[in-house]
């Protein structure tokens, strides 16, 4: 029986079928940075039920169970690509949590001194809104062209799914007026001087910057957090969890149930209404 052993052409191939499977750059990036870092721990050395067991292990030990599972399923469907489903390792469990963290929880309030913060930098002002508005993900702001921003409805191709994004009337004025400023006629908005997709790296790490001046705490401040203020402000208007989930483009709703988890303080703040203590 041959060895089994994770080689560079293992992955090169393996990320291979990931482009034919038609996924996308970003999951296929995670999925090649999750892959060689069990390569990396198998140091070359065949793989065994015993070297997967210990390197969940070692996982567990090291990071949130989320992240245990996200680096299980990228290792898992490697080991289903190569036909060693024998190898393979359930998932941690992870009970399910009813309100978040308000550490983490960006407020309305704490978005909008953002966008204050901002001003000196239409761009990124112009950025922040938008995904906050329309709870795009950032990969999906190349999307935003002056022809579709002109229509009002973007229309988003993602994981193998297509759906359209309306795009509020005062958020299309900005976004044309920007374009005009720019002399875009054509094409996508959001753009580097090369004509490509910005950086969503360059995004975060300006996003970073403004947090001194909004007051507002750096742990808070990163894209996917506008996308899920996005998430709630919308449920806590129309209360239709499945809508909300197909305008994030989710195919789980227990995915969207994440992103409307309110702060603790506002699980607080219920209970104590309900008024049950004599």
């Amino acid at each position: 029986m041959q060895k089994r052993i994770i080689t560079e052409e293992t992955i090169e191939t393996f990320q291979q079928y990931l482009i034919r499977e038609e996924k996308s750059s970003v999951t296929i990036e995670k999925y090649m940075y999750d892959i060689r870092s069990f390569a990396l721990y198998a140091d070359g050395k065949e793989v065994t039920k015993n070297t997967v067991l210990a390197y969940k292990k070692e996982l567990i030990s090291k990071y949130a169970a989320r992240s245990v599972n996200s680096k299980l399923a990228s290792l898992n469907s490697l080991l289903s690509f190569l036909c060693w489903e024998d190898l393979k390792v359930k998932m941690v469990k992870i009970q399910r949590q009813i309100f978040q963290a308000e550490e983490k929880e960006l407020s309305k309030a704490e978005y909008l001194r953002l966008v204050i913060a901002s001003k000196n930098n239409p761009r990124m002002s112009l950025i922040i809104q938008t995904l906050c508005s329309t709870g795009i993900r950032v990969s999906e702001l190349q999307y935003f062209t002056v022809e579709a921003v002109t229509s009002g409805i973007i229309t988003v191709s993602c994981k193998n799914k297509t759906r359209n994004i309306f795009v509020p009337g005062k958020l299309q004025k900005l976004l044309l007026n920007y374009a005009k400023q720019y002399n875009f006629s054509s094409g996508m908005i959001f753009r580097t001087k090369g004509g490509n997709p910005i950086n969503r790296s360059n995004i975060w790490s300006e996003m970073k910057k403004l947090c001194v001046a909004a007051n507002v705490n750096p742990s808070k401040v990163f894209p996917h957090n506008l996308r899920k203020l996005f998430a709630s402000t919308y449920y806590g208007i129309e209360k239709d969890i499945a809508k909300l989930a197909d305008i994030l483009g989710h195919s789980s709703i227990d995915t969207t149930r994440i992103y409307i988890m309110t702060a603790g303080t506002e699980y607080r703040r219920k209970i104590e209404k309900m008024d049950l203590i004599i």
